[in-house]
């Protein structure tokens, strides 16, 4: 399916630490700041959005699920695992965990679900 194409604008100022509060949101879910700000305003139009505690705690789950099949994979291909891969799988499940949140649901900003 094809994405549709945006058009439209939608802008408001912020001061200095509006903006860093606003970009570190953004950063810690892997997003640009626009990217970011269309997933919560479309998000909060059709009220789904999550609270910040419910958030955290599905993107915890899933970085859990993420380290335990990976984990669960290693042992049964190769038997064990060293430190260093384990740290390996704990940094990607951290890294990815907030994004991966968003996906499940169905908040990533260009899924077609998320556009108005």
């Amino acid at each position: 399916m094809k994405a549709a194409i945006r058009t439209k604008s939608v802008g408001t100022k912020v001061t200095e630490e509006e903006y860093a509060r606003l970009e570190s949101c953004a950063s810690s879910e892997g997003l640009s700041i626009s990217e970011w700000c269309r997933a919560v305003l479309l998000a909060e139009s059709k009220g789904r959005r999550l609270s910040e505690s419910e958030q955290l705690m599905l993107a915890e789950i899933l970085a859990l699920r993420t380290i335990l099949l990976n984990l669960h994979f290693a042992v049964a291909r190769e038997g064990t695992i060293s430190a260093d891969a384990m740290q390996a799988i704990i940094e990607r499940a951290d890294r990815d965990k907030n994004k991966k949140a968003l996906e499940r649901l169905g908040m990533k900003p260009d899924d077609p679900e998320t556009e108005s």
